[in-house]
């Protein structure tokens, strides 16, 4: 497996979204996270599933009684980084627990400008080898779980006393990983994995989705891979084995051959629709966490900007401000070759024409 390209896939995957342009706080940054986020159930079934709780992969694997599988769940964990004016300053830490103070969309000290904003910590729960054969008597459930936390960080002025302070906090989220292989013929499995968000509600529903999306498993995505064995493709597979291909059932999201083109030993299963051996183009000079608009524009955008919205952006997070100084140090070269490239035909399986 070629672990540079599937990283590659599988992160740009983990972050669309994750802030769009014009990549500050704005009114297009107020619903982040439209795929692949799993929510608590219960707030699920009380919304008429209008918010989803559940994933379900099913993909085909050709193999024997040597077949293992290999599958990872990433997912992003929010963390509400709130941003308070403290009432009144001071010049001492608080011996226990934290200062009183204002929570406030942005503040700012001397140069520095703090945003109230939602932060992500990536999760994974890897569930190692699994026999085929084992898994098609008995399913594998995993559970897992990731602990609430809080801390907060104080925010000194030119003159030392205390004006702000940063605080993060994060709800705690659980679920469930589920495995079955189900034999269809000799040398055949059918290979299903559900995750599921079973993050208990410690209060009444949450009122928006605002709220609700701090307990949800964000930017969900499921990496598979196989030894002694191999991949079927979903898309293109084999005559004999297209009606099986047409019967998996896939729920929230799809799985697609990953990794060097031709080879069958590993799948992304992801939120969005992508086609076998998805690449990311080599003059891309790095991840824009929006897959729906071109780079050149983005990119484009992004130089036109204002100082004051440029010192907006820097503020929102280490991911934006790496962005940010990553495109204004792009030489001439590397714009012309977002606005476009010529790339060498590759030649038809077989050779010759039809």
């Amino acid at each position: 497996m070629n672990y540079r390209l599937v990283d590659q896939i599988a992160n740009a995957v983990l972050y669309e979204g994750y802030i769009l342009y014009p990549y500050r706080p704005s009114v297009k940054n107020r619903q982040r996270w439209t795929f692949g986020g799993l929510f608590p159930q219960s707030c699920s079934l009380a919304q008429d599933g209008s918010e989803p709780w559940r994933m379900q992969t099913e993909c085909l694997v050709a193999g024997g009684p040597n077949t293992r599988l290999e599958i990872k769940v990433r997912f992003l964990h929010l963390l509400a980084r709130i941003v308070g004016e403290l009432t009144p300053p001071g010049s001492e830490l608080p011996t226990v627990g934290e200062p009183p103070f204002r929570p406030v969309p942005a503040l700012r000290i001397g140069d520095r400008l703090y945003q109230t904003w939602e932060e992500a910590v990536e999760r994974k729960v890897a569930l190692g080898y699994l026999e085929v054969m084992d898994r098609a008597t008995q399913p594998r459930r995993t559970a897992f779980a990731f602990p609430p936390g809080r801390e907060f960080e104080l925010l000194p002025g030119p003159g030392g006393a205390f004006l702000g302070i940063l605080v993060r906090q994060q709800h705690g989220v659980a679920g469930e990983v589920e495995v079955f292989a189900e034999p269809l013929e000799d040398g055949l499995f059918k290979v299903s994995v559900a995750v599921a968000n079973l993050t208990p509600l410690e209060e009444a529903l949450p009122r928006c989705r605002e709220e609700a999306v701090l307990r949800a498993l964000v930017s969900t995505h499921t990496i598979l891979s196989v030894s002694g064995g191999e991949f079927v493709s979903l898309l293109d597979p084999p005559e004999p084995w297209r009606d099986r291909a047409a019967a998996c059932r896939n729920v929230g999201t799809w799985p697609v051959l990953v990794g060097e083109e031709g080879t069958r030993d590993t799948m992304l299963s992801a939120p969005i629709i992508l086609y076998d051996y998805p690449q990311v183009a080599p003059e891309s000079p790095g991840d824009l966490f929006d897959a729906t608009e071109i780079d050149e524009i983005l990119t484009l955008r992004i130089l036109t900007l204002t100082e004051e919205e440029k010192q907006a952006m820097a503020a929102v997070d280490d991911r934006a401000r790496a962005l940010l100084a990553r495109t204004e140090a792009l030489a001439r070269e590397q714009l012309a070759g977002l606005h476009g490239t010529v790339r060498n035909l590759r030649p038809v399986p077989g050779g010759g024409l039809p």
